[in-house]
């Protein structure tokens, strides 16, 4: 494939149907509900070809029946990962027959492909991207001339497309069956890819912009210490693994693009059923990762590459009441539609201050931030902690040990029975006990109390913002589950004076 002038153009040719098929792949790895993507050319270029080859991509089935629409118009097929509307314009005479077919009220939730897209008119939206092919001249009768356009916004993902498909070859990998892996909640986005009969995960994560300042000149993410980049990943997945964890081995980065070729670690969980449940002996190994974690010094700067270090930052206070804000501003304001006065607010962050005033008593260790089920897979070929395979370390700093924990036993998605959260805290003071008879088990458990209550505030913060930033209001489903450990928490002693303005200001979850 080569890159033209313009970042938003992309040329190449297909030689065959298999090159038809893995260009509809680079295409399908781009694609999210919402898109259009409008196929040109004359009569017999190519493009019900290339739309079958895409949609059977994104159904995982080669078999599925993929017929032209030229006589219905349209097609619709719902498939596990996203709708697509197939339509073809070829028959419509004026533009304004487009409303007739329903294609621009589904758009808004599928990805709509347009062949003869010329027959829309000015109707088509300004973000799109455009596959125009042509008969090849030089080459045979099943040779084809592609041309990618990437308008509007889609211009960016039309140079990500150009940049992985560069990634992929330079491995080896072309011509590696891949397969959409559904993500968390970031916009980084991962394949399974197989070749050779080996398997590997890309990890498609482009640099992230730092976003508007919003105090003291710095974006919400350098505050929060989030991950711009997948240098951390990297420095903490070696890390991990040299403390003889299994984080997964990188294979191959592209560090300047955000692109990484790392161990496939399968996709066997620590959950199980629907909706899932914790399987209590998974999460005993990985509380018992956590303990094994814990007892041993770390490092606070780690290597990255040969003359690159990565300095893991501190979890500071900054961090944490930036992390409690996103429940006045996106939990309140945004999601309950009310306000918080500057008088409550301020006594919202100096109550928090108070609270959390003692992370800082322990020695600090790293906090891998989101350990919790998503990101925990099951390994029963390993021994011991080995078991617990590690995802989604990035955003990892140096921190107090309990709040690991909390993400484990109190996670967002899971139910769990309070008497498994207690057996497994008590699981895991024995283990810190059995190493050092003067671990400060009281210290321990009333911060593991503060912390679950911070992080539960955040993340109510943070599924409201999906929803009504993000457009993703699947999360919302989960809000019960994390205002009742919340509730829990501030049923504390320590914490009374928390409770009281909760009690004041902060409704609970809408039913």
């Amino acid at each position: 494939m080569r890159i033209s002038s313009s970042p938003a153009h992309l040329t190449d040719l297909l030689v065959n149907e298999q090159a038809t098929r893995r260009l509809a792949v680079d295409i399908a790895s781009i694609l999210k509900p919402g898109d259009l993507v409008t196929l040109s050319g004359d009569l017999g270029a190519g493009k019900t070809a290339f739309a079958r080859a895409l949609i059977r991509h994104l159904a995982s089935d080669e078999t599925l029946e993929v017929p032209s629409p030229s006589f219905t118009l349209v097609q619709t097929y719902t498939l596990p990962r996203l709708t697509v509307v197939h339509a073809d314009l070829y028959r419509i005479a004026q533009p304004g027959e487009l409303a007739e077919l329903g294609v621009d009220e589904a758009a808004e939730n599928t990805v709509v492909l347009l062949e003869w897209p010329d027959r829309a008119g000015d109707l088509l939206a300004a973000d799109r991207l455009d596959v125009a092919f042509t008969l090849s001249a030089e080459g045979g009768p099943n040779q084809r001339n592609v041309t990618i356009t990437g308008h509007g916004a889609f211009a960016q993902r039309v140079e990500r497309l150009a940049a992985i498909r560069s990634f992929l070859r330079e491995e080896g990998l072309s011509d590696a069956q891949r397969s959409h892996l559904q993500g968390d909640a970031s916009t980084r986005a991962y394949e399974r890819i197989a070749h050779n009969g080996k398997r590997y995960i890309l990890m498609n994560a482009p640099r992230q912009p730092d976003g508007p300042p919003i105090r003291a000149g710095l974006p919400y993410s350098e505050i929060a210490h989030l991950a711009e980049d997948v240098k951390p990943f990297i420095a903490m997945a070696r890390g991990l693994r040299e403390h003889g964890f299994s984080a997964p081995q990188i294979h191959a980065a592209e560090i300047s693009q955000g692109l990484l070729l790392i161990e496939d670690l399968g996709h066997e969980t620590v959950v199980e059923g629907t909706p899932p449940l914790p399987i209590e002996e998974r999460y005993a190994v990985a509380v018992d990762v956590l303990a094994e974690l814990h007892r041993h010094p770390v490092f606070g700067v780690l290597p990255v590459a040969p003359g690159l270090d990565h300095r893991l930052p501190s979890y500071d206070m900054d961090a944490f009441l930036i992390e409690a804000e996103l429940l006045p501003e996106w939990y309140i304001r945004h999601y309950h539609g009310r306000t918080v006065s500057n008088a409550a607010y301020s006594e919202f962050t100096a109550l928090w201050r108070e609270a959390l005033s003692r992370a800082y008593d322990m020695p600090p260790t790293w906090v891998l931030r989101d350990y919790h089920s998503p990101n925990l897979l099951w390994l029963p070929e390993r021994e011991g902690i080995q078991r617990i395979g590690l995802l989604d370390f990035q955003d990892a700093v140096m921190g107090p040990a309990p709040y690991d924990l909390v993400s484990l036993l109190q996670d967002a998605r899971v139910d769990a029975t309070d008497e498994m959260e207690i057996a497994l805290l008590s699981r895991y003071v024995k283990a810190r006990l059995d190493a050092d008879p003067n671990f400060a088990t009281n210290a321990f458990v009333q911060l593991y109390v503060a912390l679950g209550a911070q992080r539960n505030t955040k993340i109510l913060g943070i599924f409201a913002r999906l929803n009504e930033r993000d457009k993703k209001p699947q999360y919302l489903r989960h809000m019960p589950r994390i205002w009742g450990y919340l509730q829990r928490a501030l049923k504390q002693p320590t914490l009374a004076d928390l409770k009281s303005w909760y009690d004041a200001h902060v409704p609970p979850p809408k039913t």
